[in-house]
């Protein structure tokens, strides 16, 4: 296993931070690759004795061109996490910078108090009992898709399902057209992989453009649709200034089209792998609510970033305010001190409170949409599907972050 003086760079850092600390560790962070059952084994090192709690990655970030401080232990990213008047979330997904554009990105680039306010107005369409009403109808899509491959004995489960199961739920929900199904995530691509600022820019312009003309034909002809909802939107009385209702449609379009796909994707490219979890998830399937659960505990997509508003002293070291520190989901749902025997997957595990929806007032604001939707497609696809495997040749490689898997092709002998 690697350690500290392993990962150790002489990449340039503020002056501020130890050079000890100065590592390498993008492997935990969302850009390695591995193949194998559990891609994210090797964040086990990060929290091994002698590597300090507190580290700092020199490398740009997301839409970030500086580096962050990290933290990989549960309780550190949990007090990150927590702590809002240290920790800020202005500049989180803030892509739109970019483009040239200023507005925040609502509600997750706000802090509190005003952060509540914008989160009770889109609440009202992601409660449980808001999400139960809009069952029936995910429940429909996942069978008509399911059937419409079930007696072919193959589909390539990331690329024609995965990715397009979720985003269809998604546009529905929105009242965005499917007709541009394939143009949101070509821009959506640009945006969260391209890694090339120019790139990224230009995707933005051309979403946000988009999102505008879409606001203003809703505030023309509005419907019962969430995007109208938005774009019609009153708080306390007073209607949402358009800094806002661009803020909020922006954020949820960037967020709705690729967590869920990715998720999907690695959960069956584990039935596949693992056929004893498979034959146990079809023998018993009262067991769909924690076995979703720990899927989404096993495959942390995403590391959150804060950003500091004032000094503070953690770990022998100094983070200075405007500093970034990047909340390592990758390692801190596996932290033995929270969940024991970590790296076992046990879809009976009852206490699971992992941070794959990060934490906080800032937790997912699609997290019961999320669960929901895959629940209903674990309970629908095990009902219609026999055992299946992936096919003989196929990539089982996996980008241990947002990006997943491209194409995972599995096979099965009909009924």
């Amino acid at each position: 296993m690697a350690g500290l003086a392993d990962w150790q760079v002489n990449e340039p850092a503020p002056a501020h931070v130890p050079r000890e600390r100065v590592v390498d560790i993008r492997f935990a962070m969302g850009s390695g690759q591995n193949d194998l059952l559990d891609p994210y084994v090797e964040s086990d090192a990060l929290r091994a004795p002698g590597v300090p709690r507190i580290l700092y990655s020199p490398f740009p970030f997301g839409d970030k061109s500086v580096g962050t401080w990290t933290v990989s232990h549960y309780e550190d990213i949990r007090r990150v996490y927590e702590e809002n008047e240290y920790f800020s979330t202005q500049g989180v997904a803030q892509f739109q910078l970019l483009a040239g554009e200023t507005f925040p990105s609502i509600p997750l680039g706000i802090d509190p108090p005003q952060h509540g306010k914008y989160r009770k107005f889109l609440n009202v369409h992601f409660t449980p009992v808001a999400l139960k009403k809009l069952e029936p109808q995910v429940r429909a899509m996942a069978v008509e898709m399911i059937d419409s491959f079930a007696a072919k004995g193959e589909v390539d489960i990331a690329y024609d399902f995965g990715r397009v199961f979720p985003v269809r739920v998604f546009l529905d929900l929105m009242g965005l057209p499917f007709a541009m199904f394939e143009q949101f995530l070509a821009w959506e691509y640009e945006i969260l992989h391209s890694r090339d600022h120019q790139r990224m820019g230009a995707a933005v312009r051309q979403v946000i453009a988009y999102l505008r003309e879409f606001i203003a034909e809703k505030q023309q002809h509005p419907d019962e649709k969430l995007g109208s909802y938005i774009a019609n939107g009153v708080i306390d009385g007073v209607p949402l200034t358009p800094d806002v209702v661009i803020g909020m449609t922006w954020f949820l379009w960037l967020g709705g089209l690729d967590t869920v796909a990715s998720t999907i994707s690695q959960m069956f490219r584990r039935m596949a792998l693992d056929q004893p979890l498979q034959a146990r998830l079809r023998a018993e399937p009262e067991l769909n609510h924690s076995a979703v659960e720990e899927f989404l505990r096993m495959q942390p997509l995403v590391n959150s970033f804060r950003i500091l508003k004032q000094d503070l002293e953690w770990d022998g070291v100094t983070l200075k305010t405007g500093d970034y520190i990047t909340c390592l989901n990758t390692s801190g749902n596996f932290d033995p001190a929270q969940f024991p025997d970590p790296r076992t997957f046990d879809p009976a595990r009852s206490v699971n409170r992992h941070f794959t929806f990060v934490g906080g007032i800032h937790l997912c604001l699609g997290a019961h949409l999320a669960r929901r939707e895959l629940r209903i497609l674990l309970e629908e696809f095990l009902a219609r599907v026999p055992t299946f495997t992936v096919k003989p040749g196929g990539d089982t490689t996996v980008t241990a972050g947002l990006l997943s898997i491209r194409n995972l092709p599995i096979v099965w002998t009909p009924n």
